[in-house]
């Protein structure tokens, strides 16, 4: 499916405004309008087989270069916003300005060398003397170079907090500098789109300034806190130079006990080595948001959300890790009432993972579909009793109308029981095999499964 390009009007509508968006919903050609709840990159591979979407992401994940960010300069994290992103930049020949603006957004600093040799990169790049400045135009290489001497500035103010660039991801730099400047993450995602010419339509789930923390609580009533402990936890890289561990900070989460949970330094995380990880102890029963205290809170959805969910015809629950990339963008008040209530929402789809991961072991498709329906149907404020303040509680056809499954997936389908939760089955087969020759997901098979949902 070819991506639809659009041309803002210069005055009343900006790349990304839910005014622009919704502008363009009454072209025929252009087909329905979706709503993408994803997170991290397993929506990446089928961004292209939706013309008009909108996409929700998580602003919780603390790890790869991400963690290196939160520790030292606190704020949002952006990693999954900034994949997103990049990977929605129209398609450019190679060598041209678009492609190079591409490459160097995706550009991560080396991870295995000396940190006095990744320092030496990153100051060729901001000093502009990299050869990955080439091919881009110069208005826009000052423009960004601008925000990355912001981001150095911002670092060396925290000096003693020794930040380090090993595995460093300059789209992530950029776009940090820019949420730091404008004091706004939704005016940063504006600022990238607009240098990259994408029309791309990508909302936080909360809007807000501040480290956002997530935690899972598990069957055996163990806490997991933050989202790489909960989905990769990896070991903390350590060296000569940060033998010591960094100084706590009012970003720091903190246990039930008192004991002050330090961020880790940069993980070196490997989305290789994700099919590799250790079982967790028990299932996990639940995921909430946590304060610099440890303690549960319940954040406000990005009021955008809530409006698009309002608005646009088809909600997708991309693939993806269930717990940590799709439930943080439904654990929040009011998003289970947008959504059972929408008059514009003609389907609600899961995309059924093709293997489960480490949040997700043993389960089948009827239990990420309990999983999703559970965590929407949960109260998320003190409710009012009395007459005409009963609470409700949706059914899961409410929530969910499709269940698309790849053909071959090592996921278990009852076909049978999910049916009678009110919920269709849509199979569609794959050309694009895993490592261990599991199916996987690509445009053109959510592009099928898409017209047979929607006709």
């Amino acid at each position: 499916m070819e991506s639809l390009h659009l041309t803002p009007d210069p005055v009343l509508n900006t790349p990304g405004s839910a005014d622009y968006f919704n502008s363009h919903k009454s072209k025929p050609d252009a087909g329905p309008s979706y709503i993408i709840i994803s997170g991290g990159t397993g929506c990446n591979a089928i961004c292209s087989a939706f013309a008009r979407a909108c996409y929700v992401l998580p602003v919780s994940d603390d790890g790869g270069s991400s963690s290196e960010i939160i520790r030292v300069l606190g704020g949002p994290s952006i990693g999954d916003i900034r994949s997103r992103l990049v990977r929605l930049i129209p398609p450019a020949e190679q060598g041209s300005p678009l492609d190079a603006l591409r490459t160097f957004l995706a550009y991560r600093l080396p991870a295995r060398v000396s940190e006095q040799d990744a320092r030496d990169e990153w100051r060729s790049i901001v000093e502009g003397r990299s050869p990955l400045w080439t091919g881009i135009p110069n208005d826009r290489k000052e423009a960004i170079r601008g925000f990355l001497v912001y981001f150095e500035s911002e670092v060396l103010r925290r000096a003693h907090k020794s930040f380090s660039f090993l595995n460093g991801s300059i789209g992530n730099y950029f776009l940090a500098a820019a949420q730091m400047f404008f004091r706004s993450l939704p005016s940063a995602i504006f600022l990238f789109s607009s240098i990259t010419s994408s029309q791309a339509h990508i909302l936080p789930v909360i809007v807000t300034n501040h480290t956002v923390t997530i935690s899972a609580e598990l069957a055996n009533g163990e806490r997991l806190v933050g989202q790489c402990e909960i989905s990769h936890p990896v070991q903390r890289e350590t060296s000569v130079e940060h033998d010591e561990r960094p100084p706590v900070s009012v970003f720091d989460a903190v246990s039930p006990t008192g004991e002050m949970l330090t961020r880790q330094r940069n993980v070196m995380f490997d989305a290789q080595g994700k099919d590799e990880y250790s079982v967790l102890d028990a299932p996990i029963t639940r995921l909430y948001y946590i304060n610099a205290y440890g303690h549960e809170i319940h954040p406000s959805p990005n009021p955008d959300y809530i409006s698009n969910l309002s608005s646009n015809e088809v909600l997708v629950y991309s693939c993806g890790s269930l717990w940590t990339s799709i439930i943080p963008c439904l654990a929040l008040r009011g998003v289970a009432s947008a959504i059972a209530r929408s008059s514009s929402l003609q389907a609600k789809i899961i995309f059924l993972n093709s293997r489960n991961d480490r949040e997700t072991t043993g389960y089948t498709a009827v239990d990420y579909i309990d999983a999703i329906a559970r965590t929407l149907n949960t109260r998320y404020q003190v409710e009012n009793y009395g007459l005409g303040n009963a609470a409700t509680t949706f059914p899961v056809s409410a929530f969910v109308t499709h269940l698309v499954h790849l053909r071959g997936g090592a996921v278990p389908v009852d076909e049978v029981q999910i049916t009678k939760l009110g919920v269709k089955c849509v199979e569609v087969p794959s050309d694009v095999l895993g490592r261990d020759g599991v199916p996987m997901y690509d445009a053109q098979c959510a592009g099928k499964a898409m017209a047979e949902i929607l006709g």
